[in-house]
């Protein structure tokens, strides 16, 4: 169980970040200290001040040169392994997010033992014009697809999440670039999680996304998200012939 009588459950917050040296300040600063165990920002290879920022913040800082949303977050992951973690949380570095809302995306974990909390942007308050049309009919398209074929209602595909640490370790997740998010919600609904959402606000984010702020970046991710489900939908089978 995460909330142990007489503990302080040990979360650790993860932050990937690419060229983001004005917002991860504000990040850092807004995440409640009381209730984090650390501040990880994982530097996927930026060429601004992000992590010299990070680290005046007070922010853990480590360098992944692979690009790619997930190949930074699993090195976030081994690093803290060893550290005992209960709970994880994943959040975006530039500061589209409220990071003052951890309290409530961990609270169903901590008190109702949900295995996954999702932070909804649908669900809760966005201010206009940030969560764009194209990741708004992606996440519509994606959840759909995930209810559909699994039984799982979800609004989003959010960065903003928790989730048990050992839930997470037993995903063994594959997806390292724009199918990461999809591949957790998906997985987690194979394995029969126990999973919520909770409203968050969202705001336009500082900078431009690399993801939907481009035609380029929107395809790559929407071709991304649908090739993790039809994967997950069609697994190949990678058992080696055994010779006789």
């Amino acid at each position: 169980m995460v909330n142990k009588p007489g503990k302080k459950p040990n979360i650790f917050v993860l932050i990937p970040a690419l060229n983001e040296e004005k917002s991860i300040g504000p990040v850092i600063d807004d995440i409640p200290k009381d209730i984090v165990t650390e501040i990880i920002v994982i530097d996927n290879g930026s060429t601004d001040g992000t992590a010299a920022s990070a680290e005046s913040h007070g922010a853990t800082v480590l360098n992944e040169t692979t690009r790619g949303y997930g190949h930074a977050l699993m090195k976030g992951i081994s690093y803290i392994t060893p550290k005992n973690p209960d709970i994880l949380v994943f959040l975006d570095g530039d500061y589209s997010d409220f990071p003052d809302e951890i309290p409530g995306v961990v609270k169903p974990i901590l008190e109702n033992q949900i295995d996954m909390v999702i932070g909804s942007r649908v669900l809760g308050d966005s201010e206009k014009g940030a969560l764009l049309p194209q990741a708004r009919f992606g996440n519509w398209l994606s959840t759909f697809l995930i209810r559909l074929f699994w039984g799982y209602k979800f609004t989003d595909l959010g960065p903003f999440r928790a989730i048990k640490f050992d839930k997470f370790q037993a995903l063994d997740m594959k997806e390292l670039t724009y199918g990461w998010t999809v591949e957790m919600q998906i997985k987690a609904a194979k394995m029969k999680y126990e999973c919520a959402e909770v409203p968050v606000s969202y705001r336009k984010r500082i900078g431009q996304s690399k993801v939907t702020g481009t035609i380029s970046g929107s395809v790559k991710a929407g071709i991304g998200i649908l090739r993790t489900i039809f994967k997950s939908l069609f697994p190949r089978n990678t058992r080696k012939t055994q010779k006789k």
